[in-house]
């Protein structure tokens, strides 16, 4: 096949659809549920409040706006897919009951200064009516479309935007490919809550928490147990690469035994190391936040030889990777540049001798 003949072949697998929809008509859409904001999609009013204004000034002003794009269910409901904070924008300051926020008031337009201070309803009727009325291009992706494409859309779609972390774009990806991708979501979702890995996570800087970084944590765990040989230097090509395979059943993923090799990872790291198993030690004593590159080699060491270490005493399994965690051996492969299969392999066998080493 050329490679005319390739492009030829996929082009037209995503229907999409174009049009305007007034704000007034996303409003009402919205109210009878015709329109579903999902919440882990994005985080719903990341922006500041002076970005809220901004957006409520250029409309009334009659500058360009950027398209959004929504996917069609198979009942016919659309889905928002990207463009949140505008959307959810327009909400709060239009029909804020309907998102459960307070009214928005304007605050921090550059160029109009009289909005400042009002709110819609304080608004002239001309006013009002100019922004109910002012359309905004509006791409739908039609329920015909092919699974894996529309997962690529949304993905290509959010990929460097300021609006979602990555773990968040996985997640909203995996949603994409129907249930399979909604089961998969859920599945990380599940183990990021799980009692023992929770305690442990606990100690991730609260920002990340906000960024998914627990599921993210999950997600790590697996490629780390199964797919060392994907890593080439980013980890976030690694877990989107790992990510993607398991959706497309390009790598095997039994849920139900990786759900237990992962539960029986985390009693063992919780009991026997504490929940501060994956943080960094000076002396002894714990410190800081927890780095993803401890707790990937600490976790993967403990399940690789659970059987071997399962009857060592917590004392001597915690001494030792303390003292781990403090040698320059550990840190070279842990630190700033250490993003290679060879460190992440080695990361993972000290771990694992160190353990091992326990009596």
């Amino acid at each position: 096949m050329t490679l005319e003949e390739e492009i030829a072949a996929r082009v037209g697998e995503v229907r999409t659809d174009s049009f305007d929809l007034s704000f007034g008509e996303i409003a009402n859409l919205h109210v009878s549920k015709e329109l579903i904001i999902q919440p882990e999609y994005q985080r719903l009013f990341r922006w500041s409040l002076q970005q809220k204004s901004h957006l409520i000034e250029s409309i009334l002003l009659e500058l360009p706006v950027p398209q959004i794009f929504v996917i069609e269910n198979q009942d016919g409901v659309l889905e928002l897919i990207d463009g949140l904070q505008r959307v959810s924008t327009i909400l709060q300051f239009m029909e804020p009951g309907s998102i459960g926020m307070e009214p928005l008031t304007l605050d921090g337009c550059t160029l109009i200064y009289g909005l400042n201070g009002l709110t819609f309803s304080a608004l002239p009727l001309s006013l009002r009516l100019r922004l109910k009325r002012s359309p905004i291009r509006t791409v739908v992706i039609k329920k015909q479309s092919q699974g894996f494409l529309r997962y690529e859309m949304f993905k290509r779609l959010n990929t460097g935007g300021a609006n979602l972390e990555p773990q968040e774009i996985r997640n909203c990806s995996a949603r994409m490919l129907g249930e399979s991708g909604v089961d998969f979501y859920n599945f990380l979702v599940k183990l990021s809550e799980q009692a023992d890995f929770a305690a442990c996570a606990d100690y991730l800087p609260q920002p990340d928490k906000d960024k998914k970084a627990a599921e993210e944590l999950v997600l790590r765990f697996f490629a780390a147990k199964n797919f060392v040989d994907g890593f080439k230097g980013s980890v976030r090509d690694w877990l989107d690469n790992y990510m993607e395979d398991v959706l497309l059943g390009k790598q095997p993923f039994d849920m139900g035994a990786e759900s237990e090799a992962f539960t029986r990872t985390m009693v063992f790291a919780r009991q026997k190391l504490g929940e501060t198993a994956f943080l960094r030690y000076r002396g002894e004593s714990p410190t800081g936040s927890l780095p993803p590159a401890y707790f990937e080699a600490i976790a993967i060491g403990i399940h690789g030889n659970l059987d071997e270490i399962k009857n060592k005493s917590s004392d001597s399994l915690r001494a030792n990777i303390t003292k781990l965690v403090q040698s320059e051996q550990f840190r070279s492969v842990t630190g700033p540049g250490a993003n290679s299969k060879e460190k992440l392999r080695t990361r993972i066998q000290l771990a694992a001798t160190a353990l091992l080493a326990a009596v």
